[in-house]
């Protein structure tokens, strides 16, 4: 897949009135988007590094993983409603049309937004940070391509950044 595809997000964010902390992606990888959820790639460690961050076991199905979210009061959305992309590669990402993060954060009692990667980080800068006057922190990705942090050192310092609000 070398070609770019116009890709819409097609899957609603994941949130209640209780949520007090929003982490945002890119965009849902091409797995993801089979899915038809979030870091649905096998090898990608976001439900382990949230699982870890909650104190809960990992969650496996999509219900499973949705109420371990909202049970910990985790909110997750991504910061692209629509673009061009070359597959999952965020470093082809053009034409980016932004997702509705004002709403989310209007509605909840949100204390800060975590970006789940530099792309996303990037993203929030430029499309989302100043409609949105949050604390912003950039975590490392949990992608399978980020080869620089073991799964531990993601726990370990998710868990010290989202502790801190939730």
């Amino acid at each position: 897949m070398s070609e770019y595809q116009y890709v819409e997000h097609e899957f609603a964010p994941v949130y209640n009135e209780e949520s007090q902390v929003l982490v945002l992606g890119s965009l849902p990888s091409v797995k993801s988007r089979e899915q038809g959820f979030y870091y649905g790639h096998p090898r990608n460690r976001f439900w382990k590094v949230v699982a870890a961050v909650l104190g809960v076991p990992e969650p496996l199905t999509i219900e499973e993983k949705k109420r371990m979210l909202l049970a910990g009061h985790v909110a997750v959305y991504d910061v692209i409603r629509a673009c061009e992309i070359i597959g999952s590669s965020d470093s082809s990402i053009r034409n980016v049309l932004p997702a509705d993060i004002k709403s989310i954060v209007a509605h909840t009692p949100i204390r800060a937004v975590f970006t789940n990667g530099k792309t996303a980080g990037r993203l929030y800068k430029k499309y989302q940070a100043e409609h949105i006057v949050l604390p912003m922190i950039e975590l490392p990705s949990t992608s399978p391509a980020n080869a620089a942090f073991s799964l531990e050192q993601l726990e370990e310092i998710w868990k010290s950044e989202i502790g801190k609000y939730l």
